[in-house]
C-alpha cells in the first residue's frame, strides 16, 4: 500500500480540469484526466503568452505627480481619483497573458460502463501518475510523468493484450465542446504528429508542439490524416515544446528532443533519480502512519484528519517542483503555476505581486526547495531593468519600481484601471525581500552579491519616493493604497488612495533593514548607506486604532469591508518579522485584533486569503484557529484533485497553506529554531525531515503524545551560532558546523 502521505488516489476518471492530476518539469506540464473512452491531457508550457513586450508606461504620470499628492494629502478622492484615470494608467491597461499550448488524446473507445477495477492515482514520491483498469478481459494500464532531465512529458500505455487506439494533437479551448483551434498548422507522419502555433498579438513567442510515438513488441503506428494510429500492447509516447522565447528555431530543438527520449531506454528511471532527491529532502508524516482507503477526492469532504494535512503539505512542494525550476530563461510559477487551461484565464494567469506570486514561493526555503526559486530570481533581474523606466518616467525617481503585477516581459508598468490596486508601485520592493530571505536560510554570498544591484536599485528608488508629510516629522510614500481595500472618510465618502499605508512602510523598514545588512555582510562603501539609514529613522510607527487593532492606515479609517481577504497590514507578522509576541506584544496584540475583526465578518473566503490566515495566526502562537483555517482552507476552497480554489483555481493557497502547515510546527524567525510553536492538540505524534531554518540549519525531529523525541538532529551547514526552543520553552545553544544531537536536558 502506498504511503498515505505521499499518494493521490481516485477510484473514477476525472470528468472535468478541477478533477484531473497535474504534473510538470518546471517547464512543460500537463493535466491529466485518466479517462477510459478517450483520454485527456491539457497541455502547458510556461513561455506561450498572447503577445511580445509593450511599451505601456504613462508618459504624463510624473507631469501631474505633485498635483496628485495634494489631492491626497486633502483626502480629495474624487479629483484624485480622476487624476489617476487620466495620467497615471498605462495604454494598453494590461499586460500579457498566459495561454495553452495544447490538448493531447489518446481514443480508446473503453466504455466507463464496461469498466471495472478502475484505479488512479499521483504518487508524489515518484512524480507519476498511474491509470489501471480492466475492460473486456483485459487489463490496461498508463503511467504518464514530466521528465526534467529529457526535457518531455511522456505517456506509456500498457494492455494484457494488443489494442489500437489512436492519438490527436491540437489547439482548443478549455471547452470540450470547442470547434475553434488557435493554431498554424498541424500534421501527422512517421510516428510524429508536428503542431506549429503563433499566440495572438504582435512579436508572440512562436510555438512548435512534438508528438512522438513508439511501439514495442511488434506493434504498428500509422498517420492517418493528421492523427496517429496505434497497434500494440506497448507504446511509448512523448511530447516536446518550445517557443522562440527560448530558441530561433522551436521545431528542431523540440524534434531533437522527441528524437533522444524515444532513443533514451530508462525514461523513468532517469525522471525519478533526478526528481526523488529533490523531493526527498524534506518529508512531514502527521499521525500514525495509518491504511488510508479512501479516495483523496472523498477525504477532503470529510474532517481532515493529520495525514491529509501532511498530505496536503507534501503535495505543497510536489506541485513546486513540478512548476518551478532553474534552467534556460526560465520562468517563475503564474497565478495558476504551469496549468492554465483557458485562451481567457482568470487574472491573466500573470504574476500577481501584491501576496500571489510571493506566496508561491513561501514554501521554498523552509521547505528545502531552495532552486525551485531560481526562477523567480532570474525575473526579477529583468523587472529591475525594466522598471528603471517605470521609476523615472512616472515618479521621476531614481532604481527601479514595479507594479502589483508582472508578465513574462518583466513589465513593471501599472496594470488594470482598478483604483484599489493599480497604482501601487512597491510589488517590486516585497520581491526584494525574497532576497534576503533566502540568504538568511543559506547564507549563499554568491547569490546575495549577484542580487544585490537589484536589491539597491529598488532602495534608490524607495529613497526616492519617500516624502515628508504633512508635519514634517515622517518620511511617507504618497501615492500609496493598501492592496485592493478601501476605507471611508470621515464624510462617509470612499478613498482608495493615501499617505503611507501600513504595509508601505513595514516593506520599506524591513527592505532597508535587507540593504544594509547586505551591504556589511559583503563588506561593501556605498554612497546610499547613510541615506537608508537616516530615512529609516523617519518612518511613522505602526499605530493601534480605536478597536484595539492595529491600523491598516495612518489614519484610523473605516474599513469598506471588515472582512477583506488580503490582510496587508499583518505584512510585519508574516511574511516579516517585525511584529512577535515575545518582542512586540502590544503590536501583536494588536494584529490578534484584526484578526479576530476579520474573522468576525468573512475573512478567508478565498483559498489564497485562508492560507495566510494560517501563517499568521502560527505567527502569533495560536495553534487552534491555525488548524480551524486549515481545515477550512481543505473542506472549502480545495478542488477534488487538491489544487486551491480561489475560486476559480489559483495555486497560491496550495503554497501557502503548505507553507502555514510547515510554520505551525517550526519558526526560526524570531532568533531561535522554535519546535511545535503552533502545533494543535489533534496532532499527537508526527516527524519532521529535512526542514530549513534561519541561519543555515536542517533540522529532523519527531514528537510523540505532544512532546519532541529526542535527540534533535541539526546539521548546520554555515558554522553559525544557533539556538533551539523546545515547546516547553528550554532553549538549548550549539554553535559549528556538522551534525547536533540536541537534548533539552543532559540525557
Amino acid at each position: 500500500m502506498a504511503d498515505p502521505s505521499m499518494t493521490l488516489h481516485y477510484t473514477a476518471p476525472a470528468k472535468v480540469w478541477e478533477h484531473s492530476l497535474p504534473i510538470g518539469n518546471g517547464r512543460l506540464g500537463a493535466m491529466v484526466y485518466g479517462r477510459t473512452t478517450t483520454e485527456l491531457l491539457q497541455l502547458n508550457e510556461n513561455s506561450i503568452w498572447y503577445g511580445g513586450p509593450q511599451n505601456r508606461t504613462p508618459r504624463d504620470a510624473l507631469r501631474y505627480l505633485e498635483a496628485l499628492r495634494q489631492f491626497i494629502r486633502l483626502g480629495d478622492s474624487k479629483e484624485t481619483e480622476t487624476l489617476i484615470r487620466h495620467a497615471f494608467f498605462a495604454t494598453p491597461h494590461s499586460q500579457r497573458h498566459y495561454e495553452p499550448l495544447g490538448t493531447l488524446a489518446l481514443e480508446f473507445g473503453h466504455d466507463e460502463a464496461g469498466i471495472k477495477n478502475y484505479r488512479r492515482n499521483l504518487d508524489l514520491e515518484n512524480a507519476v501518475t498511474n491509470v489501471w483498469y480492466d475492460y473486456q478481459g483485459s487489463h490496461y494500464s498508463r503511467q504518464a510523468f514530466a521528465s526534467y532531465p529529457d526535457n518531455v512529458l511522456v505517456i506509456k500505455v500498457e494492455a494484457s493484450k494488443k489494442i489500437e487506439f489512436t492519438v490527436r494533437l491540437t489547439r482548443v479551448s478549455e471547452r470540450e465542446y470547442e470547434t475553434n483551434e488557435f493554431l498554424d498548422s498541424l500534421t501527422a507522419t512517421d510516428g510524429t504528429i508536428l503542431m506549429h502555433a503563433t499566440p495572438g498579438g504582435r512579436h508572440s513567442n512562436r510555438l512548435c508542439c512534438v508528438v512522438k510515438v513508439q511501439c514495442e513488441e511488434e506493434g504498428t503506428v500509422e498517420a492517418v490524416g493528421n492523427c496517429l494510429i496505434v497497434n500494440s500492447c506497448k507504446a511509448t509516447i512523448v511530447i516536446a515544446a518550445q517557443t522562440i522565447f527560448r530558441y530561433k528555431e522551436p521545431e528542431s530543438i523540440a524534434l531533437s528532443e522527441a528524437v533522444k527520449a524515444l532513443l533514451e531506454p530508462n525514461l523513468l528511471r532517469k525522471h525519478i533519480e533526478n526528481y526523488k532527491p529533490l523531493y526527498g529532502r524534506c518529508h512531514l508524516r502527521l499521525g500514525a502512519n495509518p491504511v488510508i482507503t479512501t479516495p483523496t477526492d472523498e477525504r477532503l469532504v470529510q474532517s481532515p484528519d493529520p495525514s491529509l494535512v501532511a498530505l496536503y503539505c507534501n503535495f505543497g512542494r510536489y506541485l513546486l517542483i513540478s512548476c518551478s525550476r532553474p534552467g534556460h530563461n526560465a520562468l517563475p510559477a503564474t497565478l495558476q503555476g504551469l496549468w492554465n487551461p483557458s485562451f481567457q484565464p482568470a487574472w491573466g494567469s500573470k504574476y500577481t505581486i501584491n501576496i500571489n506570486t510571493q506566496m508561491n514561493y513561501w514554501p521554498a526555503n523552509v521547505g528545502n526547495l531552495v532552486e525551485c526559486e531560481d526562477p523567480l530570481f532570474d525575473l526579477l533581474e529583468r523587472m529591475a531593468e525594466r522598471g528603471k523606466k517605470t521609476a523615472e518616467v512616472m515618479y521621476g525617481c531614481r532604481g527601479w519600481a514595479a507594479h502589483h503585477n508582472t508578465d513574462i516581459w518583466a513589465d513593471t508598468d501599472p496594470q488594470d484601471r482598478w483604483m484599489p490596486a493599480t497604482v501601487w508601485p512597491l510589488g517590486g520592493a516585497w520581491l526584494c525581500y525574497h532576497i534576503w530571505e533566502r540568504y538568511q536560510f543559506f547564507g549563499d554570498e554568491v547569490f546575495l552579491k549577484r542580487l544585490f544591484p537589484a536589491l539597491k536599485g529598488c532602495v534608490q528608488f524607495l529613497v526616492d519616493y519617500l516624502i515628508e508629510d504633512a508635519s514634517g516629522r515622517y518620511l511617507v510614500t504618497n501615492p500609496s493604497l493598501s492592496p485592493e481595500n478601501s476605507f471611508l472618510h470621515e464624510d462617509k465618502t470612499q478613498g482608495v488612495l493615501c499617505e503611507g499605508s501600513t504595509i508601505d512602510i513595514q516593506i520599506i523598514d524591513a527592505v532597508f533593514e535587507a540593504f544594509v545588512e547586505s551591504v556589511a555582510k559583503l563588506q561593501l562603501k556605498d554612497e546610499l548607506l547613510d541615506k537608508v539609514t537616516k530615512s529609516r529613522r523617519r518612518l511613522p510607527p505602526m499605530q493601534i486604532g480605536r478597536f484595539g487593532q492595529l491600523q491598516e492606515w495612518l489614519q484610523d479609517y473605516t474599513e469598506v469591508e471588515p472582512g477583506h481577504r488580503h490582510t496587508s497590514h499583518l505584512w510585519a507578522l508574516h511574511p516579516g518579522n517585525s511584529i512577535t509576541p515575545s518582542k512586540t506584544p502590544s503590536l501583536a496584540a494588536a494584529a490578534s485584533v484584526v484578526l479576530r475583526r476579520r474573522a468576525e465578518h468573512g475573512g478567508g473566503h478565498t483559498g489564497w486569503s485562508r492560507a495566510w490566515l494560517i501563517n499568521l495566526h502560527a505567527r502569533l502562537g495560536d495553534a487552534e484557529t491555525s488548524l480551524l483555517h486549515l481545515e477550512l482552507l481543505l473542506k472549502k476552497s480545495t478542488l477534488p484533485n487538491m489544487l486551491d480554489n480561489h475560486p476559480p483555481f489559483q495555486i497560491d493557497g496550495n503554497f501557502g497553506g503548505c507553507a502555514g502547515i510547515i510554520e505551525m510546527l517550526i519558526q526560526s524567525h524570531n532568533g531561535c529554531i522554535h519546535l511545535l510553536p503552533a502545533c494543535p492538540q489533534i496532532w499527537r505524534e508526527g516527524k519532521l525531515n529535512g526542514v530549513r531554518a534561519r541561519g543555515g540549519f536542517e533540522i529532523n525531529f519527531e514528537w510523540k503524545s505532544g512532546k519532541v523525541v529526542e535527540p534533535v538532529v541539526v546539521m548546520s551547514e554555515l558554522g553559525r551560532d544557533g539556538v533551539l526552543k523546545f515547546p516547553d520553552g528550554v532553549l538549548v545553544k550549539f554553535e559549528g558546523r556538522g551534525e547536533h544531537k540536541l537534548f533539552s536536558r543532559n540525557p
